[in-house]
Parts: C-alpha cells; structure tokens; sequence
C-alpha cells in the first residue's frame, strides 16, 4: 500500500506592493495611459490652415480669456475656437491653447469684439430726476457720482441728460468706445419717452420725421410712434440721433407739445429695460460687443 502523501495548504497568490508589477521585486507597474489632446494641438488642422499667431510671452491662454470676459465656461470656449469662431487680431485661432494679450489685442467671437481686459468697467445706470449728469458739482447738487458708490475707476459717461431728465446713462472707462459713442460722426441713436398734452395731430409724426426748424438748425427724429393716448395726456416716443442740448425738449415744444416728463430708454443697442431708478448694472458681453460694433470698433 502507497504511503499516503501530507496534506498541503493552498498556496495564496503573491501579493504585488503599489506601483510594482507581479513580474518581481523592484520592477514598476507598466501603468496605460490616456492619450489626452495637447493644449496648443490645432485640432487636425491641415498645416496650410493653421493660424500663424505667435504666442504672447507672459501672455494668457486664449480660452481663459473668453472665459473671464463672460463668454462661457473654459470648455465652452475651447469648443467655440476649435469650431473657428474666435478671432485674434483678425486672425482665426484654432489653438486653444494659445497665449494673447488680452489689453494689446483685439479678439472677436463670431465677429463681434470682447472687452478681454479684466480691468474694463462697462455699466448702465438709471438717472433719476433731479441728478446732475457730471461727477462733480459745484453748486453741491447731487451728480452720478453719488449714485456709483465707491468704485475707485475713472468712468466716463456717454452723453448726458438734463437735470429733470431721467433714463439712461452709459458708463465706461473704455475711452476711445465712449469717445465714439458720444462723437456726433457716429450717429449712435438714442430712443426717448416723453410725456406731453394732447390731443395729437395726425400729421404730428410726419413732421418730426421731416424736420423742425430750431434756432441753431433744422433737427429730424428718426422714428416716431404714439405709444399712449389717456385724456388730455399722451405718451409718444422718439428716436434720434442728434446729441444737442435740451434737444428732444426744444422740438416737441416747437410743435406745440411741451414736455412734462422725459425718459432715455435706450442708447444704441442697448436698453434701459426694468432697471431701477438710481441703479446700475454691468453690461453684457453681447451688448458691449454691439456697442464696438456700431462705432466701428
């Protein structure tokens, strides 16, 4: 009879520490990496297609930029440039990994210019009555200034509004946009409400829209409309692109129709909306790209 063999205990698997491989002491793990796209890849691009921009030294990534200007999230604006909708001085970058200047260089996105420099103020501020449309006043009433707070940066402001005038007021310490917006070349249009006595004549649009002669020349509203008729009173509303004194004032007054109340509710493309009075709020990078664009910038 076979002599009966011991019985054996299994044998565990050898334990591996982290980061070392079964094959034997000391030797790595082979760990398989991801391949991920590089920062500066053109994304396929064919080289005769690529963009010659020079990264910036010491400049900022590309979709950063977008990002801090409002124009979505870092991966947002990685997917608008490699889609070729982003423009450095006139250029389209495919790189989303480039560096620029964001104060020296012009970027657009789908043609519209940014405001790519942190530092850049662009505000809108409902005027009440009874404001003086400067930062300072010597006869002590109170100006626009009062109404900003404690912001430390030199704004201009875009035009301004009599005393009694309320509405609103662009404010911005973009010099050469407020320069533009304000220099009668570029005919920015301003909208007003205004309230006036009625009853209205049919012809009283016709008129505004043709001309009405005033003492320093003839002034012609662009668009006119009657927006309400209540009683003796009536709400019209006017849209011009002159920037003389009292002017929308001195041309209802000529006809006949002086007015009790007056509101600026729109300067360019952008809008007064429900913003209240004595208020401010930031624009939007869509707003200010359309304020480069009706100066031309």
């Amino acid at each position: 009879m076979a002599a009966r063999e011991p019985d054996r205990k299994p044998v565990a698997p050898a334990r591996t520490m982290p980061g070392r491989r079964a094959g034997g002491p000391g030797r790595p793990e082979r760990v398989r990496r991801v391949s991920e796209p590089d920062e500066d890849e053109d994304w396929g691009l064919d080289p005769s297609e690529r963009d010659h921009l020079l990264n910036v030294p010491g400049g900022v990534r590309l979709q950063k930029v977008l990002a801090a200007a409002g124009v979505g999230s870092r991966r947002h604006c990685e997917e608008m440039i490699a889609a070729g909708r982003v423009e450095v001085d006139g250029e389209v970058v495919r790189r989303f990994g480039a560096r620029v200047d964001p104060a020296g260089q012009v970027i657009r996105v789908d043609g519209k210019r940014i405001p790519a420099s942190a530092s850049l103020v662009y505000l809108a501020l409902n005027k009440p009555a009874g404001v003086v449309s400067t930062m300072s006043d010597d006869r002590g009433r109170k100006t626009i200034a009062d109404l900003l707070g404690e912001r430390t940066e030199r704004l201009f402001h875009v035009g301004r509004l009599d005393y009694e005038t309320e509405g609103l007021i662009l404010l911005m310490n973009d010099g050469e946009l407020a320069h533009r917006l304000a220099h009668p070349r570029y005919g920015v249009p301003k909208t007003y409400l205004a309230e006036v006595p009625g009853p209205l004549p049919r012809d009283l649009g016709r008129r505004l829209t043709t001309g009405i002669e005033l003492d320093d020349g003839t002034v012609v509203a662009d668009r006119f409309r009657v927006v309400e008729r209540a009683g003796s009173r009536a709400l019209v509303e006017l849209t011009l692109h002159e920037g003389r004194k009292h002017v929308v004032r001195r041309m209802l007054a000529e006809v006949g129709h002086p007015v009790s109340r007056l509101v600026r509710t729109q300067v360019g493309p952008v809008s007064l909306g429900s913003l209240r009075p004595a208020a401010t709020r930031r624009l939007t990078v869509a707003e200010i790209g359309n304020l480069y664009a009706a100066v031309g910038m």
